[in-house]
């Protein structure tokens, strides 16, 4: 029996949970790309690669030099420019292709939120009275609050901010979630928070600082994701394994 082979762009909890259900079939041959920004990623199990391609022609040139029956971009949802770059090389390719996008987070009674659009417009949002902030968006762009140097920011990250952000107050905080609501109101409430900014990433590994903040009554400037490339899209790993039993039935085979 052929074995048909599956490009799974990773980087995301759902992407290791598909990735193990595939593998236990006997029909794939999978290989899941994880862009190698993080210093110690999880263990995976299945075959990984790691780094970029090399844009949407990079990776275009290896969907075909690797003969790759459909590609998955599980990506995490702000991971706009893979995405991009995924979406174009399936055009050029004619390779199948759809994305696995955990739901947002909806705002909920209760919530205090300012929407922005990016990280940048969430340092403008901050204001001008000086805050205390968490910054809960990752290491990469936390670069943008060096514009509103007058606030106290507490910034968690995965992997270290290098180089340190040049504003006069900032403290750092290595962790890697999941984060429960209860020892998030803890951080919260220890660390004397007025203000949260995180992306809207959507899943419950990271929720817990959103429950906690509207819990106590805490503002949070949340990131909105923008709109994604127009690629076919599903919620969950569920909905992900059984368009892979269409996409490969033999009906879509024989192009019924």
């Amino acid at each position: 029996m052929s074995k048909h082979r599956i490009l799974i762009l990773g980087g995301t909890t759902e992407a290791r949970q598909l990735a193990a259900a595939l593998a236990d079939r006997a029909d794939c041959d999978l290989l899941l790309s994880l862009a190698g920004r993080t210093a110690e990623p999880m263990a995976q199990p299945v075959p990984v690669r790691s780094g970029g391609f090399g844009g949407g022609d990079g990776l275009a040139e290896f969907l075909n030099a690797e003969k790759f029956d459909l590609l998955i971009d599980a990506t995490h949802p702000f991971a706009a420019r893979i995405s991009q770059n995924a979406a174009m090389a399936a055009r050029e390719t004619g390779t199948p292709i759809f994305a696995l996008r955990r739901p947002d987070w909806e705002r909920q009674a209760g919530d205090r939120w300012t929407s922005v659009a990016s990280v940048a417009e969430a340092a403008g949002a901050l204001g001008e009275t000086p805050r205390r902030v968490f910054l809960a968006i990752g290491r990469q762009e936390a670069f943008h609050f060096e514009s509103a140097p007058k606030h106290h920011y507490l910034i968690r990250s995965v992997d270290p901010v290098t180089p340190s952000l040049r504003v006069p107050h900032a403290s750092y905080l290595l962790s890697t979630g999941p984060f429960e609501e209860e020892a998030e109101r803890e951080l919260l409430i220890g660390n004397q928070i007025e203000v949260v900014v995180a992306k809207n990433s959507g899943g419950s590994a990271t929720y817990g600082k959103i429950a906690a903040a509207r819990a106590l009554g805490i503002d949070v400037i949340m990131v909105e994701r923008q709109q994604s490339a127009d690629v076919r899209t599903v919620g969950t790993v569920e909905e992900a394994l059984g368009l892979v039993d269409h996409l490969f039935s033999p009906e879509m085979n024989r192009g019924v």
